[in-house]
């Protein structure tokens, strides 16, 4: 492994200020293991490792890479590691940072996958995963509180995340068009001068952070943009994008299982805009009603697995594929079918993501110097944060209720959770868990751990 130093220009390879490869490589698997509670978990914890605690790059260039990332389909927390990875260390960096991300999920999610294929049922798993959602709930409004802080700076932005959160959540208004909105909003409001609107300026100093700094001085050859390196970059990830599918529809048609869980995931790649509670329901309906790979139950199970383990919710598409090709493993046994299938389904969705990053980052950093596109962002920052609390609300209904009721009238549409249905449980250990992050001040690595095997306790007690 590569100990280039981010502050040193070899061969222009690196970026920083003694921060080597080789330690950038240990914060992004501590940063992968904690990822926990979707994206609003995700980005509070890198934020809080990336911005507090190791001040490698500032408030407003995580907002801001924050803010592309969430324009673009996939899984916006992977693409915001992937790009501040690439920033540290160019393309080798953006790969180490958005595949450390992925593995942990890769490896749960594939281990559940063999579990629940073989037995059924993952129980007593799940009654780990049972203590470790209730303590993510926690984590998961620590991540509101923190971007909220940051983003919300006058009471134009709060209105525009007040708004955000209502569309979303009570009306269920499609995010992209919030997201286009808000940034219009923000590129009107900042050409025609209005302070709101000013871009979030990171200050200098002592605490200045390593890559702002040093960004500063000199931009680097892979942080510049070019038509050239655009093109090149589009054309291997496109090949390791599609070559995979291609040659599956060329060897075995478009109606062998892999043929389909290529072609199906690949399209899910381009259109999961708002990150993966906005398409989930479409992968349900498709897997469960179309394709039939997977029963309802099963695909709710799947998505309890996603939930409670590292990495992106949409991970569950890995267990989708595993199960697909299970079901049909034509001359392969089940078990190296499913293996196939799911690994698969996560390099069709995943790989898209690089591309998104190393393509259109270098052009995203050139433009934080525009005022006006500064002043969108700064909205889309503002709108992100109800996007988030909406996120988080999402996850303590499902975390503490057993059952939600939709409610569909006079152009409402959101799930109000069934108060006689509240998991004790559940809620108990969210509030002690929020005790610890909040009054005590509890490393997260302690309360997970304790909130597993107050999960497991509870397990073996017949109590959930």
């Amino acid at each position: 492994m590569s100990d280039i130093p981010v502050n040193q220009k070899i061969d222009g390879q690196g970026l920083g200020h003694g921060i080597t490869f080789s330690e950038a490589f240990w914060v992004w698997l501590r940063i992968a293991l904690l990822s926990f509670g979707g994206p609003a978990g995700q980005i509070a914890v890198m934020h809080r490792i990336l911005v507090d605690e190791k001040r490698w790059i500032s408030d407003s260039r995580f907002l801001h890479a924050l803010n592309y990332c969430m324009l673009l389909p996939g899984p916006e927390a992977q693409q915001l590691a992937t790009y501040v990875g690439w920033l540290m260390h160019r393309t080798a960096g953006g790969i180490m940072a958005g595949g450390l991300f992925i593995l942990p999920g890769v490896i749960a999610i594939m281990g559940l996958s063999y579990i629940y294929a073989a037995f059924g049922n993952v129980g007593f798993i799940e009654a780990l995963f049972f203590g470790l959602k209730a303590a993510v709930l926690a984590i998961v409004i620590q991540a509101v509180i923190r971007v909220g802080k940051r983003a919300l700076r006058n009471p134009i932005m709060i209105s525009l995340a007040a708004v955000a959160f209502v569309a979303i959540f009570f009306f269920d208004v499609p995010f992209p068009i919030i997201i286009i909105a808000a940034g219009l909003i923000g590129y009107v409001g900042a050409s025609m001068g209005r302070p709101e609107f000013a871009g979030s300026e990171h200050k200098g100093g002592k605490q200045s952070a390593v890559v702002d700094s040093l960004l500063s001085d000199e931009l680097p050859d892979h942080v510049r943009p070019s038509i050239s390196r655009a093109l090149r970059v589009s054309a291997v990830w496109l090949l390791l994008w599609l070559v995979p599918v291609f040659t599956l529809l060329a060897l075995y048609g478009q109606t062998n299982v892999f043929s389909q869980i290529a072609i199906f995931f690949s399209k899910m790649a381009m259109v999961t805009f708002g990150g993966a509670y906005a398409v989930l329901a479409y992968v349900a309906q498709q897997a469960v009603e179309h394709y039939h790979w997977v029963q309802p139950r099963e695909m709710l199970d799947g998505l309890g697995m996603a939930e409670t383990t590292p990495g992106p919710l949409i991970m569950v598409l890995q267990f989708v594929g595993f199960m697909a090709a299970f079901r049909d493993p034509g001359s392969l046994s089940p078990m190296l079918a499913g293996t196939l299938g799911g690994l698969l389904a996560t390099w069709v969705t995943f790989t898209p993501c690089f591309l998104w990053i190393f393509l259109g980052a270098p052009f995203i950093e050139r433009l934080r110097g525009n005022k006006a596109l500064a002043g969108a962002l700064s909205a889309i920052t503002a709108a992100v944060v109800g996007v988030i609390l909406n996120l988080s609300i999402w996850f303590a209904i499902h975390t503490v209720f057993r059952e939600v009721a939709p409610v569909n009238s006079f152009g409402l549409s959101f799930g109000m959770p069934v108060l006689s249905s509240v998991d004790p449980y559940a809620l108990a250990l969210a509030i002690a868990a929020a005790v610890a992050i909040f009054r005590l001040n509890i490393g997260m690595l302690y309360v997970l751990a304790g909130s597993c095997l107050a999960g497991a306790c509870l397990r073996l007690a017949g109590l959930i």
